[in-house]
C-alpha cells in the first residue's frame, strides 16, 4: 500500500489563522478593517483554546512505551501561536496605531490616559462602569471561580504591612470594551481596563496599590452529553451549557510584567497548574477589536450593497416552478430566501413546510415565518440541531417558541449532528401536489448571510425533492443510520448513506479517464479537508494524471506538490472581506462536467458523524455561473495564497492583471443581474 503524508489538522488551522493575521498587517486593506482582522484572529484563537487545545494537551500527556517523546503537536502549536502573537503585537503597536494617529484617532494602548480626557473618563467610570464591577478579596473569598474568557484585574495591595491580592472584574456584554470621546478634533479611544485601573484608589481606600495586572482564563468548551439522550434533550443540554464556563482551564493569560510571586499565588489559588501559563499582552480579549467604536467610511471597505434579485409576477414560488434559481449571498440579497419562507407562510395553497435549522439567527425572520405558517393552519416541521456548538442556547430558545406556536419540533439524533441546510414546501395546485425546495451550502441565517459567501439552490425538480422528502421522513424517526441501504438516493449525496461512496466513485471516474488519455480534472472548494479516505483517493488521482485544483479555507491535511504523491494537486486559500464558506465540487467527466454544491466539508465529523446534503446542479446556465465564480477564485492573485508542501501561505506573483476574486464576483453578478 502506498504511504501518504498528511499535514496535522490543528497546525494547518493555525496557519489559516495566521493568514487572517496577515490581513491586519496588509497596508492595502482599509485601516479600520485591519483592526477588525485583529479581532477575528483573536476570536478564532480563543475558540481554538476552548475546543482544540484540550485535545492537544491530552495527547501531550500520553507517552508511547519505549519512547521519551510524547505524541501530538502541543509544543509545535504553542510555539506557532507565540510567534503569531508577537506579530499581532508588533502589527498593532508599530503598524496600526501610528496610522490611526495620522487620521486623528488616538488609541490609548499601554500608556497613561491623557490629561485632556481624564476627568471625562473618570465620570464614565462612576456613571457607567461602576454598576458592573465585582470585587473579590482572595484572602476573604476562597470560593471565587474565574469564568471562561472573562477579563479580570489582579490587584496587589498592601495595608498594615500585610500583602494581599484582590480581583476586580472588567465588565463585558453590558458595556462596550472601549470608551470613545472627541476632543479638539481628535478621536480618543480608551480601553475600559485602563479607566478601571485609574480608579483603583477609589475601589480600595486605605490600601497602597503596588500593581494592577490583567489576567484571563480560557476553559474547555466541550459539553458532556450522553449519546442515548434519555429524557428531555433540550433540558439536558441547557444544564450542560450552564457548566461550560466552569470547564477545565486550558490557558491562563497574564500581563507580562506581573511579579512572579503574585503569578504563582494566582495559579495556586485557581488551580491552574494544568493549563498553559502564557505571558500575553497588557490587554486580553482583543477579539473586542472587531467592534472598534468608529465608523469612518474612508477607512472601511467600499460599500457593496447586496444585489437585489427581481422577481417576475411578484411570486418567488412561481418563479422557482419556472426554472431553478441560485442565490449567492452576501453578493446577492438574502431577501430572496426570506421571501421563500414568507410566501410559503401566506400562500393558501401551501399545505406543508419542512426545514432543518443548525445555527438560528438571534432574531430569526425565518423562524417568525414558520410560526406564522403554523398559525395559518399549515403543517410545519422543523428539525432543530441542539448540539450546534456555542449556539445551543439560542437554538433551544427558538425551538421552544416554535413549539409553543404549533410547529412540530424534531430534536437532535443520538450520535449524529444534522448539519444539512435544506427546506421543502408542499403545495396543492389544480388537484396535484407540487414540491418546491431549498438546498444550501450555509446556514439558514440572515445574520451570517451578510458576510459568509454561500450558494443556495431554489428548485422544483421533482426527482431531487422526492429524495429530500425521504430524508425528512428519516429525520422524523430520530434514529441513527444502522440500515442506510434501505433508503436509496440517486440524485442527492447524503452523509451516512451515499455521500462518501459517490465522491469516491466520481474521483475514480476521473482516474479512469486519465488512464485512457482523456481529459481529467477535479476542482473542489471546501472550508476544511481532513478525512483520509477521500484525501488518499485524491492522491491516487494525482498519480494517475488528474489535474486537481483545491480551494480550502482553513484545515487542510493534504500535502500538495510532492513528487510521486501529489504532483498534480494545488491548494489555494482565500481570506478577504467575506468569509469563504461555500462548498463546490466539479468533476470534468470527459467534457460533460458534473457539478455539486452542499453543506459537507471533507472532515471526519462531516463524513462519519453528521447528516450532510450535497446536491447536483443540473441547470447549465447555473453551472456556467458557478464555473465563472470558481475561475475567478483560481485566478485570484491578491487575496489568495498557495499552500505549499511545507504548509506555508505563499503569495502569488502578480503578473499582468490584478484580480481580487471577491470584488470580481460582485461585479460579475451585478452585471448579470436581471429579473427572474
Amino acid at each position: 500500500m502506498t504511504e501518504y503524508n498528511y499535514f496535522d489538522r490543528d497546525i494547518s488551522w493555525l496557519y489559516f489563522n495566521g493568514r487572517v493575521l496577515e490581513e491586519a498587517a496588509d497596508t492595502s486593506v482599509p485601516l479600520l478593517e485591519r483592526i477588525k482582522f485583529l479581532g477575528i484572529y483573536s476570536s478564532n484563537l480563543d475558540e481554538f483554546y476552548r475546543v482544540r487545545m484540550p485535545v492537544l494537551m491530552a495527547l501531550h500527556e500520553i507517552t508511547i512505551p519505549g519512547t521519551e517523546q510524547a505524541p501530538g503537536y502541543y509544543q509545535q502549536a504553542s510555539q506557532l501561536i507565540n510567534k503569531q502573537l508577537d506579530f499581532f503585537g508588533a502589527t498593532l503597536s508599530a503598524s496600526i496605531i501610528p496610522v490611526l494617529k495620522e487620521n486623528n484617532i488616538c488609541l490609548i494602548y499601554n500608556e497613561n490616559i491623557p490629561a485632556s480626557i481624564k476627568d471625562a473618563s473618570d465620570q464614565y467610570f462612576f456613571n457607567v462602569l461602576a454598576a458592573y464591577i465585582q470585587i473579590i478579596h482572595l484572602d476573604k473569598d476562597s470560593s471565587f471561580f474565574p469564568q471562561n474568557n472573562t477579563l479580570y484585574i489582579a490587584v496587589s495591595l498592601k495595608k498594615n504591612e500585610d500583602d494581599k491580592i484582590a480581583i476586580v472584574s472588567i465588565p463585558s456584554g453590558n458595556v462596550s470594551r472601549f470608551y470613545d470621546i472627541t476632543v479638539a478634533e481628535n478621536n480618543y479611544i480608551v480601553f475600559i481596563d485602563d479607566i478601571i485601573k485609574n480608579n483603583l484608589p477609589f475601589i480600595f481606600p486605605g490600601y497602597t496599590i503596588n500593581g494592577a495586572y490583567s489576567i484571563k482564563i480560557t476553559r474547555d468548551a466541550e459539553l458532556d452529553l450522553q449519546d442515548e439522550f434519555e429524557g428531555d434533550i433540550a433540558e439536558k443540554i441547557e444544564t450542560q451549557i450552564t457548566k461550560r464556563d466552569f470547564g477545565l482551564a486550558t490557558r491562563f493569560l497574564y500581563q507580562p510584567d506581573i511579579p512572579e510571586n503574585i503569578l504563582q499565588q494566582i495559579v495556586q489559588q485557581f488551580k491552574l497548574s494544568g493549563a498553559g501559563i502564557i505571558a500575553g499582552g497588557y490587554y486580553h480579549n482583543l477579539k473586542d477589536l472587531s467592534s472598534f467604536p468608529l465608523n469612518i467610511a474612508a477607512l472601511l471597505y467600499q460599500k457593496q450593497p447586496a444585489i437585489e434579485i427581481k422577481i417576475a409576477n411578484h411570486s418567488i414560488l412561481a418563479a422557482i416552478q419556472q426554472k431553478d434559481i441560485l442565490v449567492h449571498p452576501p453578493y446577492q440579497s438574502y431577501d430572496t430566501i426570506l421571501r421563500f419562507f414568507n410566501e410559503a407562510a401566506l400562500d393558501e395553497n401551501v399545505e406543508e413546510i419542512y426545514t432543518t435549522m443548525y445555527r438560528v439567527a438571534n432574531d430569526s425572520r425565518i423562524v417568525h415565518a414558520l410560526i406564522s405558517a403554523a398559525k395559518n393552519g399549515k403543517k410545519v416541521t422543523a428539525f432543530v440541531e441542539l448540539k450546534a456548538r456555542f449556539d445551543e442556547a439560542n437554538n433551544i430558545k427558538w425551538a421552544k417558541v416554535m413549539k409553543g406556536a404549533g410547529v412540530k419540533i424534531i430534536y437532535s439524533i443520538p450520535k449524529l449532528k444534522v448539519h444539512a441546510k435544506v427546506a421543502l414546501i408542499k403545495k396543492k395546485e389544480k388537484g396535484r401536489l407540487v414540491y418546491i425546495g431549498l438546498m444550501a451550502t450555509g446556514n439558514l441565517n440572515e445574520s451570517t448571510a451578510r458576510f459568509y459567501t454561500d450558494h443556495i439552490l431554489l428548485t422544483a425538480n421533482g426527482n431531487i425533492l422526492r429524495e429530500l422528502e425521504l430524508l425528512f421522513i428519516f429525520l422524523s424517526q430520530r434514529k441513527k443510520t444502522d440500515n442506510a441501504d434501505k433508503i436509496k438516493f440517486q440524485h442527492l449525496l447524503v452523509a451516512q448513506f451515499n455521500l462518501q461512496k459517490k465522491f469516491l466513485s466520481l474521483i475514480d471516474n476521473e482516474i479512469s479517464n486519465a488512464q485512457q488519455g482523456l481529459p481529467a480534472a477535479i476542482t473542489i472548494k471546501l472550508n476544511n479537508l481532513e478525512e483520509e479516505v477521500l484525501i488518499n483517493k485524491l492522491y491516487e488521482a494525482s498519480n494517475a494524471g488528474v489535474k486537481i485544483n483545491l480551494i480550502v479555507r482553513s484545515i487542510c491535511r493534504i500535502v500538495p506538490g510532492v513528487k510521486n504523491m501529489s504532483d498534480n494537486i494545488t491548494v489555494r486559500r482565500i481570506v478577504d472581506r467575506y468569509l469563504e464558506h461555500g462548498r463546490i465540487f466539479i468533476f470534468s467527466n470527459n467534457g460533460k462536467a458534473l457539478y455539486f454544491l452542499g453543506s459537507s466539508d471533507w472532515m471526519n465529523r462531516n463524513i462519519y458523524r453528521r447528516i450532510e446534503v450535497c446536491f447536483p446542479l443540473y441547470n447549465e446556465t447555473l453551472q456556467r455561473e458557478i464555473k465563472q465564480i470558481i475561475d475567478l477564485q483560481l485566478d485570484d492573485n491578491t487575496a489568495a495564497v498557495l499552500i505549499d508542501e511545507h504548509l506555508q501561505n505563499t503569495r502569488l506573483e502578480k503578473t499582468g492583471v490584478t484580480i481580487r476574486s471577491q470584488l470580481e464576483i460582485y461585479k460579475l453578478l451585478k452585471k448579470a443581474s436581471n429579473e427572474i
